[in-house]
């Protein structure tokens, strides 16, 4: 199996160049490159050979508990104690403070190595935004320390049975007892809902305070503890993501401390939801950079066939393959630019109808690089894609769940269609694509017909109808902007050669 390589230059050369981190003020370059590197390390020497131990053991479910696979222990105290559960957490609460820029490059590295551990760790940095936005003093005090010290993991209890995308449809409920909630009820599909890697469990939990008849409006967010009124029901068998326990919980009286205002639940919730629907973007582009890393190492070794010379050839030396090769590589970093653009222009603060619209892109697009990187991948290895021995399988089954939770993408290109159309955030796209792709006649002549159809579908009286093809053309676009980007800045990276062909590939299909 090809061991992980966290693809830092890649990240550096992203966030440098193409997205120009140096327009967020706290943006450290120094500081970035020195904290990725030394995370870089910890992830090849210690998270990503439990990768496949995972994979194989499972999380399971014994007398009521979750069980995490061998290893699994030791490395997440390795990471608390190495503060990376803090890495975003301000230092008055024990954290370092650090720009969300390299928390971004962090993430990614995380999920290359290992997704289904980076998946229990990282709801922590959006319970500990909302407890900065919607808590309390007392809260925070309470809670913050304890989450950025790796004390305590969080979850994100939102789903029901019969209330996945409609959360008007959440029964789940909390009533009042004196100077505290009390919540009854069960959710499901809730990441990390129960492991044995922490001393407690945090519970963020989306319930009805007030009647059905409500809706929306009847919802209010909760920090529920772990406890015995809080019980594991089952654990999910799933295709993928083996070693995160995907838990359905029963709440049964359990006791709750309301966070934020009484009704305001959608609000407090869509700061862990943002966060996470981010996260996901970059999951997305993590599986694409290994798939592509896997089938490039396979491809150099293998021999198969002969040159034209008659000397034995390398798979990486056919037509065919080196097509395969440089579609994972592109989608691996276009993709890439396009969450750190979205991740810059967030930071930088200017632009909030921009970010609004970018975001559902990255989600849709980065996504669905990594399940066609992967994809790919099982092409280029052939028999041995197949198998389990490369793990090139296991890459598609885990980027598989990311087109759907955090929202389906299904979800987001109507929501990119519709609301997205709505205020100014469209046209400043339009702007951006500009921007990027400014030397590029290619883009600039693709942003002139999507600005036609952009018109088109606002005065369409069903666009929910062409929402699909609408939105996978505007990521489109944003992708070819963004490799303009790349092509024009490709000397800044230590491979520019590499980055210029792959360049005109993408921008000449």
């Amino acid at each position: 199996m090809t061991e992980f390589a966290a693809p830092i230059d890649d990240i550096l050369f992203s966030f440098r160049h193409v997205a120009e981190a140096h327009r967020v003020s706290d943006w450290d370059d120094a500081l970035a490159a020195d904290i990725l590197g030394h995370f870089g390390q910890f992830a090849e020497g210690v998270l990503a050979p439990l990768n496949a131990i995972g994979d194989a053991q499972g999380a399971r479910l014994v007398d009521g508990r979750v069980r995490m696979p061998d290893g699994f222990g030791a490395a997440y105290a390795q990471l608390a104690e190495g503060g990376w559960q803090g890495l975003r957490a301000p230092e008055r609460f024990g954290g370092m403070e650090q720009s969300a820029l390299v928390a971004a490059g962090v993430s990614e590295i995380f999920s290359g190595a290992n997704h289904a551990l980076q998946m229990v760790c990282n709801l922590v940095p959006g319970a500990i935004d909302t407890l900065l936005h919607f808590g309390t003093p007392e809260q925070q005090d309470a809670w913050i320390p304890r989450l950025a010290s790796g004390e305590v993991l969080s979850t994100m209890c939102l789903t029901e049975a019969a209330a996945g995308s409609d959360l008007s449809a959440i029964r789940c409920k909390a009533v009042r007892h004196g100077d505290h909630w009390r919540l009854d009820g069960e959710k499901i599909f809730i990441s990390g809902g129960d492991q044995d890697l922490s001393d407690g469990i945090l519970h963020l939990v989306l319930a009805r305070s007030g009647t059905m008849d409500d809706g929306l409006k009847g919802l209010s967010l909760f920090l529920c503890p772990a406890g015995e009124s809080v019980s594991v029901t089952r654990i999910e068998e799933k295709l993928g993501l083996h070693a995160s326990p995907t838990c359905q919980l029963a709440f049964s009286g359990a006791q709750a401390e309301l966070i934020g205002a009484e009704g305001d639940g959608l609000r407090a919730m869509f700061t862990v939801m943002n966060h996470a629907r981010l996260d996901v973007s970059l999951q997305g582009v993590a599986h694409a950079a290994r798939a592509a890393q896997i089938a490039t190492a396979y491809a150099d070794d293998r021999v198969q066939g002969r040159r034209k010379d008659g000397s034995p050839a390398r798979l990486s030396d056919h037509a065919d393959v080196q097509r395969m090769l440089a579609e994972q590589a592109a989608l691996a970093i276009g993709a890439r630019a396009m969450c750190h653009v979205a991740f810059v222009e967030l930071e930088e603060g200017s632009r909030p109808d921009l970010v609004s619209f970018l975001t559902p892109l990255c989600k849709l697009f980065a996504s669905e690089a990594g399940i066609r990187a992967a994809d790919v991948g099982i092409q280029v290895l052939g028999g041995y894609g197949y198998l389990n021995e490369y793990g090139i399988g296991q890459v598609w089954r885990d980027a598989r769940i990311t087109a759907i939770y955090e929202g389906a993408n299904g979800i987001h290109e109507r929501g990119i269609a519709t609301r997205g159309l709505k205020g100014p955030g469209a046209d400043l796209f339009a702007d951006l694509i500009r921007e990027l792709g400014s030397g590029s006649e290619r883009v600039l002549a693709d942003l002139s017909a999507w600005e036609d159809r952009r018109d088109h579908m606002r005065a369409a009286a069903d666009a929910e109808a062409l929402a699909h093809d609408f939105a996978q053309a505007t990521a489109r676009l944003f992708y070819l902007a963004c490799w303009a980007r790349c092509a024009s800045v490709a000397a800044h990276h230590p491979e520019p050669d590499r980055i210029t062909a792959l360049a005109e590939r993408v921008l000449s299909s």
